[in-house]
Order: structure tokens, then C-alpha cells, then sequence
């Protein structure tokens, strides 16, 4: 199986229907053959996962779900421009690439697994707040553009807010991280690992 598909798959997408792309948004025509590239595709890529089993076959199928979900989410994203359909967009690669990355934490046992799931949730949630973040910063940015001065204040007060809501989500988000881990250690090597946690994350 290539791993690298979830890489390629909206890439894939954008040059295949790459004039409707660029435009604001499709024809019904134009919009119903991209749809159904996407389902042809993710039907092609289950083909192969049938000849493996066990966890193998559920990393083939996931990471195809994962590229349906990507190219479906960036067609609507072409077709219909717009931070929501943009945030979308990003939140599916996001979620496309936890998934997958989950599902190989499943060739782990014990706390290895543990900490294998808790670190893909961790990138999971540094990239939605990263986006979210990018998202009202850009919102913030127009409102600075289009108001007056005490208007900007107010929007540069906004996207500020909003990267310091995305840290604190991934400094969590890590927290949990480095907490899973001191979970494999016992006595005084895990009350300190503890501890040290804490105070790093401010806990």
C-alpha cells in the first residue's frame, strides 16, 4: 500500500478538473463529474485492500476513506469558495491524517500504544487550532482593512485571542501527551515525571 496517497489525492483532484478549479464555482456538470471521479477513485482504492487482512487491510481502507473525504471536502472548497468550505477543507486532511495515523498505533501494545494515540491526537489538534487561528486571524485582518482605528484595535485584539486560544488547545493537547507516558513509569520515577509535566504545561 502507498502511504503517500493522502499526500497527493487533492493534488490529484485539482489536476484532473483544473479549469473548474480556478473558477468561482462549477457547472451541475462539471460538479457531478468531479463527484464522481472521487467515488471512482475510492472505489479503486479499496480493490487492493481486499487482498490483505488483518491490520494491513484496515490501514488500506482508511487511508481510501480518508483521500474520499479530502477530495470531497476541497471540491466543495473549488466549487464554492469560502472560509467555511476552506476550514472544512482543512479540518477533513486533518481528520484524514489522525485517523490514519491512529490506525497504526494499533500494531503497538501497552503504553506505546497509549502514547502512539495520544501524540496523533495531539497533531490533530495542533492543526485544526493552527487553522482555526488562521481562519480569525484572516478575519480580523479584513475587519482591520474595511474599519477604523479603534475598529482595528478590536480585530488585532481578536486574532490575537485567537492564537492564544490555539496554544493553549495544543499545549494540552501535549500535556496528555507527556501524561500517558509518566503512566508507563511507577514510584518516584512517575511522581517526577509528573511533576515535571506540570510544571512545563503549567498544571
Amino acid at each position: 500500500m502507498k502511504s503517500n496517497t493522502l499526500n497527493y489525492a487533492v493534488i490529484a483532484l485539482f489536476l484532473s478538473f483544473g479549469v473548474a478549479a480556478h473558477a468561482d464555482t462549477m457547472s451541475k456538470a462539471e460538479f457531478k463529474s468531479a463527484k464522481e471521479k472521487i467515488a471512482s477513485e475510492y472505489k479503486a482504492a479499496l480493490v487492493p485492500c481486499d487482498t490483505m487482512s488483518g491490520n494491513p487491510k484496515k490501514l488500506c481502507v482508511t487511508e481510501a476513506k480518508g483521500n474520499k473525504k479530502m477530495a470531497l471536502a476541497n471540491l466543495d472548497a473549488s466549487n464554492e469558495p469560502s472560509p467555511k468550505t476552506q476550514r472544512k477543507a482543512s479540518d477533513a486532511k486533518a481528520e484524514a491524517t489522525y485517523d490514519l495515523a491512529k490506525q497504526k498505533c494499533q500494531d503497538q501494545t501497552g503504553n506505546a500504544k497509549d502514547v502512539c494515540i495520544k501524540e496523533a491526537k495531539a497533531a490533530d489538534i495542533a492543526s485544526k487550532a493552527d487553522a482555526k487561528a488562521m481562519m480569525k486571524t484572516k478575519d480580523a485582518n479584513a475587519d482591520m482593512r474595511a474599519t477604523t482605528n479603534k475598529a482595528a484595535t478590536k480585530a488585532s485584539e481578536k486574532a490575537s485571542d485567537a492564537r492564544n486560544e490555539a496554544a493553549v488547545d495544543k499545549a494540552d493537547a501535549q500535556y496528555k501527551v507527556e501524561k500517558e507516558k509518566c503512566d508507563a513509569m511507577a514510584g518516584a520515577a512517575k511522581d517526577n515525571c509528573m511533576a515535571q509535566a506540570k510544571a512545563r504545561f503549567g498544571k
